[in-house]
């Protein structure tokens, strides 16, 4: 396999709707700049996995060609609309779908007009302006039903089906997780709690580090200690899909995201 760059970035909504507030803007900056070096790395497709997409019965695939449209997010509508359009490499979709039914992983595209596109994804692929007809996406549903072992086999089986291509990987999802519930001064927005926020810096500094088996041993702990978006299976998949190693990480950005942690890690392969 070909995995030229990989990268784990927010899915909120907030660092494009909103980049006026600090931390916010600096997490859409860094998203611009790890954008920048994912398009210096050449790569034919971008794998995605956004923990947003959710899906139940079966592992979901975007098979549309071009999918378009007007998003208002749920949490933060009243900050504003995303406008999206998005090319997926509907053939290589495919591909990963034979691969995961013929490894006991039931799966099917989808090709639906007005499909309702995840505010992650749409956030990672303006930011980083992927999900181009020149950068097309090749993105995968967040199946509830799956672990973080079997997101980690989900993202091999993907590169692995796609070993012929030059592939940038793009996990899209939060760190700790538990935001504020009452109305704050957007100005003064941090990380919840000392705890999520140590376990955070914890983490990252295994990524920065290389240090994968600590890393192993960690993260099901920091699960337990920081609730992390959806057990950070969004990690899992990159782990998958780089054969479960890396040298080391560049954390670009660190910052709150209404309470929440948010970070824009780009992985040396």
């Amino acid at each position: 396999m070909t995995i030229v760059s990989a990268f784990l970035v927010p899915g909120s909504p907030l660092p494009q709707l909103r980049p006026d507030i600090a931390p916010w803007g600096r997490l859409r900056d860094a998203m611009a700049k790890v954008g920048q070096a994912l398009t210096d790395s050449k790569p034919d497709c971008i794998l995605v996995y956004s923990t947003q997409w959710f899906a139940v019965l079966d592992q979901l695939w975007l098979t549309r060609p071009c999918s378009t449209g007007m998003h208002v997010d749920e949490n933060w509508y009243e900050f504003g609309e995303q406008p999206f359009e998005i090319y997926s490499a509907s053939d290589l979709a495919q591909r990963c779908i034979e691969a995961c039914n013929s490894s006991g992983i039931k799966a099917k595209g989808v090709n639906y007009d007005h499909f309702p596109i995840d505010t992650g994804t749409i956030t990672a692929t303006t930011l980083m302006n992927m999900g181009t007809a020149q950068l097309p996406i090749v993105a995968a549903a967040n199946n509830l039903y799956h672990g973080p072992e079997q997101t980690e086999q989900l993202g091999a089986l993907a590169a692995t089906a796609l070993h012929d291509k030059r592939v940038a990987v793009v996990g899209i999802g939060g760190l700790s997780s538990s935001a504020f519930r009452q109305n704050i001064k957007l100005d003064t927005d941090h990380i919840l709690s000392k705890t999520d926020d140590n376990w955070n810096r914890r983490i990252l500094d295994l990524m920065e580090q290389g240090d994968i088996a600590t890393l192993r041993k960690e993260l099901p702990r920091y699960a337990s200690g920081a609730k992390p978006d959806m057990g950070l299976k969004h990690f899992y998949w990159l782990l998958g899909s780089m054969n479960g190693q890396f040298k080391n990480a560049t954390v670009h950005e660190y910052a709150p995201l209404y309470g929440s942690g948010g970070a824009v890690i780009e992985f040396n392969i």
